[in-house]
């Protein structure tokens, strides 16, 4: 530790950790798992040290920041389990497990908080600091010194507390600060003993010295229990004792097989029938227990000494998908590294790089590393975790309800909480300024402390001090059972006698007089009697005694009790007793005795009184807000089966069907998901607002919850589809609930200000209150289901408390330790509840209490709990039986049978079963996010419509032929549709809405009406929002209701503008005319009276709800200036309804007086529109009945004498005919809004935007038209693809989907029939036709951000803009010829670009100068047209005006497109407008090109003179001028995961095309078999190998689909026509021809993972890489024999592959070093050739330069593969590419045996450079397969007219020798060669010739080794002058690469000639990564010293310059490892 601060700035220990732990290495002992893991071994921990891997069970990553305090103490953040935790001391906050048995440290005190307990009582220093100067105090009282001395390690055990100081105080009491009668500040010093029953202390050493010292004598509690491990002294078995075998405690031999454990491991209780040995099936206990060997190694304790439970540890083998802890549990592997510890050892955050998140807009980031939802950000709720997101958070506002207090921060308490002596409120003003107490009076079966406050009598006397000073127990009488003693039970005249109920014990009778003092003041060893054998004529029944006075008495043996006479002896019925039960299920007492027994279900144990619960081991399920974990029952293990959760609360489970359900109280909703966390769907997700409790009813398979939102408890069918409300009224605050389908009722809690548990049946029949008195937060319920009893917690009070379902028989069952219990569960015999304040989980047994242990803490928040298992879901009756009762939809049993119950809306049939198929009459309204329905008649319960999405709903509508719902939502600006049950829910308006505030629905004609206050119109539509008309749109200014009167044919609306008034009109939008002008406000709600013809109408500022005529006459104020804010309105029957703003409540009233007002809902905020839903509308004849009228389109009402009148939808105008409307506008603006592409008609005299019915876009940007066809083509950066569509959005179609980034300008040669853009990604412009075919990048050259691109075809021309770094605007011909810049001066972002034809002018916007400018169409003339304007972006020119759009105004412009004035907006509020265009279908020139494509055979593109001919990216024009390839001759093909792409080397451009092949998910490797004109490509996605056509890209064939796993690399040989692969996944190599058959695995063993192939056919050579733990380069012959390591030092990840077939050289490259190798094909004279390589994947060589693919860099690259110079990037961009191979007819050259006719051989033809063999598939074929060729093909081959080298082989081997062939011994060995002789079946002028060619070549090599000699000669001369002259001196060069070069890059560069460098002169120096010359001495200034890459040189020119001197550094951090295995996800 070396000094380093640890708490306070006190150092920890001065010395080190050497010195406080002797060594440093703590010594295994038993502590936290069993031993003490390495703590600090010498290492620094804090500030900015590093961290040991482990402290105390679990790992730490770091312990705290440096330099932050935190807590009033300073103490610094610790962190536990993964997570952090809020500052540990100060603010009374707890700490994670530190020290052992599960203790945390305690909280550092101030002056009025009492002392933590620390293991033995030991505490911490006050002020912060843990340890004082070094000082230890052991159990004994000395000290020891840390600093100054080493301390042994087995001093550090349990026994040794951490440091105390001097007037600390030492100890303090289990329980909890809010339980201590002493009133929290009662605090004994060192060395004394601290009595809480008086709150008094004494002398430490008093304690256990046989005399009571304190007044409740607890100073002698427990004393009578010997040490663990030390037995007692003496045990004479003369006097009738006997000695525990296992730990020799001494127990009297009549206790033996008494059923009661005096051992303590039950022992004693063995052997005690007549079996004495264990069966087969049974395992032998240490104790000598039998139990059962399927309980063996199960979690549970059932030997009663752990022996079944010992040696337990497995290791589980976890599948791929998971991650093995080191504790051998499996998580899923996506929780690897996630920043939260789901290992129990934290092992799965060890070594990751930890990194905050990012969070993403609208998110907000906590203090622990975790994302949420913005609008969780202080909302009251802990998100994230540790309360981050609540803090800095303003006041809460708000009102609390009717007899509740506001606390400060925004909490609302129940009133009398106030000034009650406890702090409810987080900062405790609730009881601060109390003068007088709040009291109130207690009820008959409460009793009254001296406090006022009120407990339950039966509180009162049961050991427990309920009020604050203890008087509930004070002069307490205590019963014993009739086998127990009393303690306390002396004369009333013995001095030491107490009233204290603290005092009185009873223990058992046996226990009395047994030489042991169990009584605090040992009155059970006082005045014992002695036995005696009973002599003859005595009266004593069963046994004699003598007493201690002398006389003599009679007693009784255990299991009797003395009768009143003194003689005779009673049965004791044991199954009696209450405070102690002997049966944990059922009990039959037996006279003397009694037996136990179980329910169905359990077993009995061995002990013979608890019982054993059949199934699987039982695990707890628990939510802890942020996840659901499934954990142990007895141990720390645990498994989160869902994460990421933003606030689960409740859970429940269904086990059968393994679901699992909970309520999330952030989202509002109940979800399920399946066990193994999958599958999670929502089931209630409408009309929640805070769902609290969740119960699942396993038999009739429905799910109960609590909503204390709604204030209600429903019931649904497990998918939610159908859902009743079982209790609505007298709930405050429901909060938990739990079913008991055998009895079929449901039980739930209500804290509200009358907290009460209830019971109902489960169809809500017979609800009552079961427990109403003495609760205050009832908070978990959990039901017995053996012992039919309910339980609950109690956090008010701080108890457990249990009874029968009925309520009576109340009991406490735990009443201290429990700070703020949350849920429980019952299992067995035990009760687990969460506690929220230690975050911690503890059991305790159900009906004792006893047994009060914490079993899970450390948690992050603990919320509900359940046990998991079989028996806690027992089988019940079915009620509803197997057809579900019946009942058309749900049935819910009750105690007598079942009911069937109906949704809310719909009425039960007479026959009790069957419900409405729809509603007849409902009350329909809206809230701001939901909307509602209810019975209008006989029903006070609503229920929420369950539709998604609402934000702000105002206006309802409804059509009864649909029993559809229709309503408006100002915040999403949409109108909507459903059905009434929620179904069919879909948008049918969302465009061109501004403030959607009226709506309403012809019946008559089916048309869809509304009011807009945004845009200030009125419009209609079909029902399903089609053909959408504009009615009224000027002279409105805020228009709000529309209501309508079909058989008037008028419309009726109320305006809520500077004028408020309400309107009426036709409803075809003629006759307007003002109705009501006088006396409004705020008219708000409309509805028309058909049957008296009246109006109604609302007004918010007169308070008032009125009435007129239909036209206006005869106002009548129905209810005048008393209504506080009336919004909604709604007239049926005799009846008008309305919604309050201000009571918040739906009101009724008679529509006639006004009179008999009823509130008929309250309580519920935020009310909109309400409407009445029935069947009982007038039907109106009408003409648009017949045939639609007449009409095309809408076919509208309207007054009479006309009755209806034909429109058009908006922008379309109506034929002179006035029935038939136009097709579409003939002049139109077409602009592109990101998420739409909207139109604005200039043929009608309105200007309003349509929205063009196409599926949602992501970023549309660029937008045209094809004026011939009126389709519409438009680009989405999004997506990164060009589309088109007709104008009614039937048909879209796919235009460009590869090679784009950011294609922002397009435009459509409709004449020519062409499309053109600009992609600013990839600096180009192209053209293509205009479905996409012969696409053809243009320009690609010195372009930065191309932008706007523009035509003018009559000139042949094209402009563009380019805001890059030099902005500019060019011109060139419409093929891309003739480039030139027209405008490059004040420019800045050049943003849309127009022409002007009639005007002959260029226009364009500026987005950093923000203006409009134009010039002529060369560049000339140029002046401003508009200026100021703000950001301009879409540009068009359309007659006398100019259009834009502006980004920062968010509007559409027009101004003169002379001078810029008129500037007016015509269309604004329209975010992320861009591009825009103008449509005139009548104006398309004539095609130049004509009707024949002017023969071309491709592209024929517009030109200034006429036409050209132009083919395809890649590919070259014949000479004929009109005809292209088909193809590149030569070019790169690559792999970018679902594409196959290629570069043509034939064309200057290098651009990368996209092949159309179908079908490519994840393709890795590639290859080619130019003969077969074939492409093959690996896909690790579909794990297949598939051939492609080279001729038609859309044929491909699977060759291999079977048996792959990762077939990562890919090699053809050409000569053989066969295949090779490599398998990661298998860790294969595999052959097969090249159709996929005989196939055949030539390599697999001491593979691990082979990856990249290369092969060599003309020499039988095969090369692959492994990437495993020792990466290498291999190679084999063809078969796979002869297998060598060519390369096997100082490789990290080789991924590419490659041979130059010429030079015969191997090339490679490596992922994690960085960098691209090189060595001849043996592995020898290895150098670096490019050591700068990201991270390279693919690997090829073509001419003189290797190609390799890059990963990081997303590129393909080049470099000279002699010297790695000339370094280049040929592509960019390339997401995920991968393989790469040079295609083209010169790599695939040279001829083996195997060429010809297979080699003779039936299947496979395998080379092996001198030989060859026939080789069978794995699996036989149909085909005979022979290992002897049919035919031997000789070596010798007669050149033919298409060899492109014949047999010439320039490598070092020389000439290929003549092939020897001899069968082999076995039909699968390769090892030997097939047996034929040289000359065998030759003629001897065969053989003479080949010794004639033989002996010519052997001549010609040894010349031209001897030329070789002599250039090299030369040139090294040449070279050491070189290298004098320059005067420098050095022993090593760097490598030139690592320098940049300063000459000049491109075709204009000069280049050295280059030939082969003498490899074999250099040596490779690992230790120094450098090579040097072998023949130079290294001490020596030789010039001969050659850096890494050897400088290529020629006999003219030598060498280069040299370079400078470059000290060498470290290579880059290596990359993590990818791999194709990983790619699979993607």
């Amino acid at each position: 530790m070396g000094g380093v601060p640890m708490y306070g700035g006190s150092p920890m220990y001065p010395n080190g950790a050497s010195a406080m732990y002797g060594s440093g290495a703590i010594a295994s002992i038993n502590r936290y798992h069993g031993a003490v893991p390495k703590m600090y071994g010498g290492v620094p921990m804090y500030g900015n040290a590093p961290v040991p891997s482990t402290m105390y069970g679990y790992i730490p990553r770091i312990m705290y920041p440096p330099g932050n305090p935190y807590g009033a103490a300073n103490i610094p953040i610790l962190y536990g389990n993964g997570r952090v935790i809020t500052p540990t001391y100060g603010h009374d906050r707890s700490v994670p497990t530190m020290y052992g048995n599960r203790r945390g440290p305690p909280r550092v005190y101030e002056s009025d908080w009492p002392a933590p307990s620390y293991r033995n009582g030991a505490t911490i220093l006050s002020g912060g600091n843990m340890y004082n100067n070094g000082q230890l105090r052991r159990v004994g009282g000395a000290s020891d010194a840390y600093g100054s001395k080493s301390v042994l390690d087995d001093d550090i055990g349990e026994g040794v507390p951490p440091p105390v100081h001097s007037g600390v105080p030492d100890s303090m009491s289990e329980a909890d600060g809010d339980d201590d009668h002493c009133g929290g500040k009662f605090v004994c010093k060192v060395g004394e003993f601290s009595c809480l029953g008086s709150c008094t202390c004494i002398l430490a050493s008093w304690r256990c010295d046989g005399d009571a010292d304190c007044v409740a004598g607890e100073d002698e509690a427990e004393c009578g229990e010997d040490l663990e491990g030390q037995p007692d002294g003496e045990c004479n078995v003369n006097d009738g004792n006997v000695r525990c075998p296992r730990n020799g405690k001494c127990i009297r031999d009549d206790w033996l097989c008494d059923g009661e454990d005096d051992c303590g491991d039950f022992s004693d209780e063995t052997h005690c029938s007549y079996d004495m040995n264990c069966t087969s099936e049974e395992f032998q206990c240490d104790n000598g227990l039998c139990v059962k060997s399927t309980w063996r190694c199960d979690g549970d304790n059932d030997c009663k000494d752990f022996s079944d439970e010992y040696n337990c540890t497995k290791k589980t083998s976890c599948t791929q998908n998971e991650f093995q802890c080191t504790d051998g549990s499996c998580i899923s592997l996506t929780w690897k590294c996630d920043l939260e510890q789901d290992c129990m050892d934290g092992s799965d955050e060890v070594n990751c790089s930890v990194e905050p998140p990012s969070c993403s807009e609208g998110e907000f980031r906590c203090a622990y590393p975790r994302c949420i939802h913005l609008e969780f950000r202080c909302d009251g709720d802990d998100d994230c975790g540790d309360r981050s997101d609540e803090d800095d958070c303003p006041k809460v506002d708000g009102n609390c309800g009717t007899g509740e207090f506001k606390c400060n921060n925004g909490k609302c308490i129940p009133d009398w909480w106030r000034c009650d002596d406890e702090k409810d409120c987080e900062s405790g003003d609730d009881e601060e300024g109390c003068v007088e107490k709040h009291l109130r009076a207690c009820g008959q079966d409460e009793f009254s402390c001296s406090t006022g406050n009120c407990i339950l009598k039966t509180w009162v006397c049961d050991g427990i001090p309920d009020c604050s000073r203890g008087e509930d127990e004070s002069k307490c009488g205590v019963i014993c059972e009739d086998s127990q003693f009393k303690c306390g039970n002396i004369s009333s005249n013995d001095s030491t006698s107490t009233s204290s109920r603290s005092t009185i014990t009873c223990i058992g009778k046996k226990h009395v007089c047994d030489g042991k003092k169990d009584c605090s003041k040992g009155e059970d060893e006082r005045n014992c009697p002695h036995k005696k054998e009973c002599e003859s004529g005595s009266m004593c029944h069963q046994q004699c005694v003598t007493l201690a006075d002398g006389n003599d008495a009679c007693t009784c043996y255990t299991g009797y009790t003395i009768n009143s006479d003194g003689f005779s002896c009673q049965d004791i019925d044991e199954c009696q007793y209450e405070t102690d039960p002997v049966c944990s299920q059922t009990c039959n007492n037996t006279v003397g005795s009694f037996t136990c027994g179980c329910m169905t279900g359990y077993v009995l144990r061995p002990d013979g009184r608890t019982c054993k619960a059949l199934g699987a081991a039982p695990t707890l399920l628990f939510a802890n807000r942020v996840d659901i974990r499934q954990i142990s029952l007895n141990s720390a293990k645990y498994t989160a089966l869902l994460k990421g959760l933003h606030n689960a609360i409740a859970l429940d489970y269904h086990y059968k069907k393994g679901l699992i359900y909970w309520s999330d109280v952030s989202m509002d909703v109940i979800r399920r998901a399946t066990l193994n966390g999958t599958g999670a769907v929502d089931v209630i997700r409408w009309g929640l607002e805070s769902p609290s409790g969740v119960a699942i009813d396993w038999i009739h398979d429905t799910i109960f919850w609590t909503d204390s939102g709604t204030r209600r408890v429903e019931v649904a069918t497990l998918d939610g589809s159908i859902r009743v409300v079982i209790a609505a009224s007298d709930l405050d605050k429901p909060r938990d609930i739990v079913a008991h389908p055998g009895e079929a009722v449901v039980f739930w809690t209500d804290w509200g200000p009358n907290p009460k548990i209830e019971q109902a049946e489960m169809d809500g029949s017979n609800r009552k209150a079961v427990i109403a008195s003495s609760l205050i937060w009832p908070n978990g319920l959990c039901i017995d289901y053996i012992m039919s009893r309910i339980y609950w917690a109690d956090a008010k009070h701080h108890v457990i408390e249990s009874s029968k379902f009925d309520g009576t028989d109340r009991k406490k069952v735990i009443g201290k330790g429990l700070p703020h219990p949350f849920a429980l569960t019952i299992f067995e015999d035990a009760i687990y509840w969460t506690d929220w304040h230690t975050k911690s989980i503890s059991t305790a047994n159900k009906v004792t209490g006893k047994g009060f242990k914490t079993i899970h803490s450390g948690l992050n928040f603990p919320m509900y709990i359940h046990s998991y298992h079989p028996q806690r879901q027992p089988d019940y009756p079915n009620r509803c039986g197997n057809n579900n009762g019946g009942c058309s939809h749900m049935c819910l049993p009750n105690k007598s049978s079942y009911r069937c119950m109906c949704p809310i809306g719909l009425q039960l049939h007479a026959d009790r079963r069957n419900c409405d198929s729809a509603a007849a009459k409902l009350l329909l309204f809206a809230r701001k996010k939901d909307l509602r329905m209810r019975q209008l008649e006989n029903s006070d319960v609503d229920m929420v419509i369950p539709v998604d999405g609402i934000r702000s709903v105002i206006a309802l509508a409804w059509d009864s032929d649909s029993d559809s719902i229709f309503w408006t939502d100002v915040e999403s600006d949409t109108i909507n549709r459903a059905h009434l049950n929620g179904s069919q829910q879909e948008v049918i308006v969302s465009s061109n809405l501004e403030s959607p505030a009226g709506l309403a629905v012809d019946w008559v004609t089916s048309k869809l009406y509304w009011t807009d206050a945004g845009t200030n119109r009125i419009e209609v539509s079909n029902l399903d929002g089609s053909m959408r008309g504009l009615l009224v749109w000027e002279g409105l200014d805020k228009p709000r209701d529309i209501v309508l009167d079909p058989i008037g044919g008028f419309m009726y609306w109320s305006d809520w503008g500077t004028v408020p008034m309400i309107e009426r009109a036709g409803m075809d939008g003629s006759q307007r005319a003002p109705l009501i002008i006088h006396n409004l406000t705020w008219p708000n709600g409309l509805a028309i009276d058909h049957d008296h013809e009246r109006l109604y109408w609302a007004d918010g500022g007169t308070k008032a709800i009125e009435f007129a005529s239909l036209d206006g006459t005869g106002r009548t104020v129905l209810i005048g200036s008393e209504l506080p804010h009336p919004f909604g309105l709604a007239v049926f029957r005799d009846k008008i309804y309305w919604t309050d703003w201000d009571t918040s409540s739906i009101h009724m009233a008679d529509k006639q007086t006004g009179k008999n007002k009823t509130i008929l809902r309250s309580g519920i905020s935020n009310l909109m529109d309400i409407r009445v839903f029935h069947r009982g509308r007038q039907p109106v004849p009408t003409m648009c009945q017949a045939k639609n009228g007449g009409c095309s389109h809408l076919c509208l009402l309207a007054p009479l004498p006309k009755g209806h009148t034909c429109a058009c939808p908006i922008g379309i105008k109506l034929l002179e005919d006035g029935r038939t409307c136009a097709l579409g506008p003939t002049n139109s603006l077409i602009f592109a809004h990101r998420v739409d592409i909207r139109q604005i008609s200039l043929d009608v005299p309105y200007i309003v935007d349509v929205v063009l019915p196409l599926p949602p876009l992501k970023n549309a940007i660029a937008v045209d038209v094809d004026r011939k066809t009126g389709e519409i083509y438009w680009t989405d950066t999004a997506e990164d693809v060009i589309q088109k569509a007709t104008p009614d959005g039937r048909h879209i179609e796919n235009i460009i989907v590869d090679g784009l980034e950011t294609a922002d300008g397009i435009v459509i040669d409709s004449t020519g029939r062409k499309i053109y853009w600009t992609d600013a990604g990839r600096n180009s412009i192209e053209v293509a036709e205009l479905d996409g075919r012969n696409r053809k990048v243009l320009v690609w050259s010195d372009l930065e951000s191309p932008r706007a691109i523009a035509l003018h075809y009559h000139l042949g021309l094209m402009y563009w803009s380019d805001w890059g770094k030099n902005p500019r605007i060019e011109q060139a011909d419409m093929d891309g010829e003739n480039r030139m810049t027209l405008i490059s001066e004040n420019l800045g972002w050049p943003n849309g670009l127009a022409i002007d034809r009639p005007a002959g002018r260029l226009y364009w916007n500026d987005g950093q100068r923000k203006t409009i400018e134009s010039s002529n169409l060369s560049g000339q003339d140029r002046h401003i047209v508009v200026t100021d304007v703000p950001h301009p972006y879409g540009l068009v020119i359309v007659g006398t005006h100019i259009y834009w759009t502006d980004w920062q105004t968010k509007a559409l412009h027009r101004a003169d497109k002379i001078n810029g004035i008129d500037n007016t907006i015509i269309r604004g509020k329209l975010e992320g407008l861009m591009d825009i265009r103008s449509v005139q279908v009548d104006n398309v020139a004539e095609n130049a090109c004509g009707r024949n494509n002017g023969g071309c055979s491709h592209l024929c593109l517009r030109t200034p003179s006429a036409y050209t001919c132009a083919c395809p990216t890649g590919t070259i024009l014949r000479e004929d001028g009109q005809t292209c390839n088909s193809s590149p001759s030569t070019y790169l093909l690559f792999a970018t995961r679902s594409t196959l792409a290629r570069v043509s080397l034939d064309t200057p451009e290098l651009w990368d095309v996209t092949l159309p092949i179908p079908d490519v998910h994840n393709a890795i490797a590639v290859d080619f078999h130019w003969k077969s004109q074939k492409i093959y490509y690996t896909d690790v996605f579909l794990d297949i190998i598939r051939s492609v056509d080279m001729h038609n890209l859309t044929s491909t064939k699977t060759i291999i689909s079977t048996n792959l796993t990762t077939p990562d690399g890919l090699a053809v040989d050409w000569i053989a026509n066969n295949i090779y692969w490599t398998d990661a996944g298998s860790k294969v190599l595999e052959v097969a021809r090249l159709d996929g058959s005989s196939r055949k695995i030539i390599i697999q063993d001491g593979l691990d993972e082979p990856r990249a192939l290369a092969i060599f056919p003309r020499k039988g050579y095969l090369y692959w890489t492994d990437w495993g733990d020792n990466p290498k380069i291999e190679r084999s012959f063809l078969d796979g024999s002869s297998r060598n390591t060519v390369i096997d030092t100082d490789l990290g990840f080789p991924n590419g592959l490659a041979l130059d077939y010429a030079t015969c050289q191997l090339y490679w490259a490596d992922a994690l070093r960085d960098r691209i190798e090189i060595s001849d094909l043996h592995g020898k004279n290895r150098l670096h050739l490019v050591p700068e390589a990201t991270h390279p994947f693919g690997l090829t060589q073509y001419g003189e330069h290797i190609y390799w693919t890059d990963w990081y860099r997303k590129s393909v690259e080049r470099a000279d593969k002699a010297t790695g110079k000339d370094r280049r990037v040929i592509r960019t961009d390339l997401d995920g590419v991968m393989e790469i191979r040079a295609v083209a007819a010169g790599r695939q050259t040279g001829w083996t045996p195997c060429a010809d006719r297979n080699g003779g051989c039936s299947h496979l033809c395998l080379f092996r450079q001198k030989s060859y063999i026939c080789a069978c598939p794995d699996k036989p074929d149909e085909k005979p397969c022979s290992t002897e060729p049919s035919i031997v093909v000789p070596n010798k081959r007669i050149p033919g007219p298409d060899d492109l080298d014949g047999d010439a082989d320039l490598c070092e081997d020389g000439v290929q020798p003549v092939i020897t062939i001899t069968p082999p011994n076995n039909r699968d060995n390769y090892g030997d060669a097939y047996a034929k002789t040289p000359d065998e079946g030759k003629s001897t002028s065969e053989i003479s010739s080949h010794v004639f060619i033989t002996m010519i070549v052997l001549c010609l090599v040894i010349v031209a080794v001897i030329i070789i000699i002599i250039v090299v000669y030369i040139c090294h001369a040449h070279q050491k002058k070189y290298l004098y002259t320059t005067g420098r001196s050095v022993l090593t060069f760097s490598n030139p690469n690592y320098n940049a070069s300063s000459s000049d890059v491109g075709p204009n560069a000069t280049q050295a000639d280059k030939r082969i460098f003498p490899w074999k002169r250099l040596k490779y120096d690992k230790s120094q990564e450098r090579v040097y010359n072998v023949h130079e001495d290294k001490q020596t200034t030789s010039p001969e010293v050659v850096s890494l890459i050897p400088t290529v040189v020629t006999p003219n020119n030598c060498a280069d310059a040299t370079t400078p001197e470059r000290i060498a550094t470290p290579p880059p951090t290596p990359p993590q490892r990818l791999d194709s295995i990983s790619l699979k996800a993607g």
